[in-house]
């Protein structure tokens, strides 16, 4: 038996040890601390199950009232019960892992990383000595930092193609620990910057731009990212968005200027990204208009918005006390020079060209996240985790964290945000992005109730990724 599982029981599976003989439940080791509640009845259609979570209240991802003193069976890497204790019986031969005093919930999502970045603060340097170390170190412990802070599933927005589909692979192997990778590939646009070649494609016509979708498709990528779509003409832009389409890939694409957004809902863009505007107080009347125009069209689904709001907001208190930078778990799994050389970059955030008009854009951020939420669009939690002093598993939380206490969202809905709709947002809603009989097993145990202390999220206690048990 895994040491640890015997470790991680103190009240445990008492809530099933009464009823084992009748359900032929194995528990974790160790003897029973408190009565138990109720005695299972036999299993009705689940026969096998490799795994139970049982005794904690479940929050589903659904949107429902919480589910107290839950059951959740995984068999492999498939959720196959959930039910309720004295209601959903455990299968012999199962492994019980108590729930008892915590809250389950789906495995969150962050909907837009760069996973060749992990928070450095010099992207020229960065760009120069990192290549050689994304598929061997860098990438994989991007992947794996978000894994350990509860984030099972990232959506990378922009790197380098080759290299992020070979540890995606690895990772669905299980050839590596890691949140599952969702990628675009190379950001499109009209030409790279000097240097960024790897990871930024050109675009020379509408040919060019067709070839450049299929060779993405091709490969295997999840949607498509354009970046400066206003810099290319609206042909190539249609075409990029057409071809995509026919592939059955959304289109993501960044918003920080107007002429982005215009552009992008006129040739059928799926998702943007950010807040931006720079430091104007809101956005122009006019793409508020067309906006509530796109959202009201219900029969072309969802308008997506990842607002990446947390990295601005909170720029000035992370300026003012970077006690945070030496937290050890941003640098878990990176070689020892790479770490010296992020953390010597991130001595004066202040002095870093990322952050030197953040400080103007402070004061806007309120009336634009209102906007965003009253035009209808669905707001997607996402961080752009691996920018300067941002790191991966730490943002996604401080980003949920933000969404309620500084921006009043729903509790649960930031949580949906973080799950389910980011599912629905790739189609994904049928396989994974909620607890239900049939998906993945994506799952994450916290400790206090998210619903009324969202803070929880910064330090999640288990985390179970296609049925096993990686933290």
């Amino acid at each position: 038996m895994n040491p640890t599982l015997r470790a991680w029981r103190p009240l445990g599976a008492a809530l099933l040890l009464a009823g084992a003989s009748v359900a032929g439940a194995s528990l974790a080791a160790g003897s029973p601390s408190t009565p138990p509640r109720a005695v299972p009845r036999p299993a009705a259609g689940v026969q096998r199950a490799t795994l139970a979570l049982v005794g904690g209240t479940l929050i589903d991802g659904h949107g429902g009232a919480p589910i107290p003193n839950s059951v959740v069976l995984v068999d492999g890497a498939r959720i196959v019960g959930v039910g309720r204790v004295g209601s959903l019986a455990v299968p012999a031969g199962t492994t019980v892992v108590s729930t008892e005093g915590q809250y389950v919930l789906p495995g969150l999502w962050d909907m837009h990383v760069h996973v060749m970045l992990v928070g450095h603060g010099n992207y020229a340097h960065w760009d120069s000595v990192s290549p050689p170390e994304w598929e061997r170190a860098i990438i994989p412990a991007a992947a794996k930092q978000s894994l350990m802070s509860g984030v099972t599933s990232i959506r990378d927005l922009g790197g380098p193609l080759e290299q992020i589909i070979a540890v995606r692979n690895r990772i669905a192997r299980g050839e590596l620990q890691g949140a599952t990778i969702y990628t675009s590939g190379p950001f499109l646009q009209h030409a790279p910057y000097p240097g960024t070649e790897q990871f930024r494609w050109g675009i020379d016509g509408v040919a060019d731009a067709r070839a450049k979708v299929k060779k993405l498709a091709d490969a295997g990528v999840h949607v498509i990212k354009l970046i400066d779509q206003d810099q290319m003409t609206k042909d190539e832009i249609r075409a990029i968005v057409d071809e995509a389409h026919a592939r059955k890939l959304p289109v993501v694409a960044h918003a920080h200027r107007p002429e982005e957004v215009r552009l992008g809902l006129e040739v059928g863009v799926d998702d943007f990204e950010h807040t931006g505007m720079q430091a104007s107080p809101r956005y122009p009347d006019d793409v508020m208009r067309l906006l509530h125009e796109r959202t009201a069209q219900g029969a072309r689904g969802p308008l997506w918005w990842t607002p990446t709001i947390d990295v601005l907001t909170n720029y000035t208190r992370r300026r003012d006390d970077d006690e945070y930078l030496d937290d050890p778990r941003w640098y878990q799994y990176l070689p020892d020079a790479i770490v010296r050389d992020i953390r010597a970059s991130l001595r004066r955030l202040d002095t870093l060209q990322y952050y030197r008009l953040v400080p103007d854009r402070g004061p806007t951020l309120q009336s634009k996240f209102r906007q965003l939420r009253e035009s209808g669009a669905r707001l997607l939690i996402g961080t752009d985790a691996g920018v300067p002093g941002n790191f991966h598993g730490y943002a996604t939380a401080e980003e949920m964290i933000t969404w309620v206490r500084q921006y009043g969202m729903d509790p649960m809905e930031t949580i949906r945000a973080a799950t389910f709709w980011p599912a629905m947002s790739l189609g994904l809603q049928d396989k994974v992005g909620t607890v239900s009989v049939g998906k993945t097993a994506d799952l994450i145990v916290v400790r206090e109730n998210p619903l009324t202390t969202i803070e929880t999220f910064r330090n999640v206690q288990t985390v179970i990724k296609h049925g096993v048990r990686v933290k």
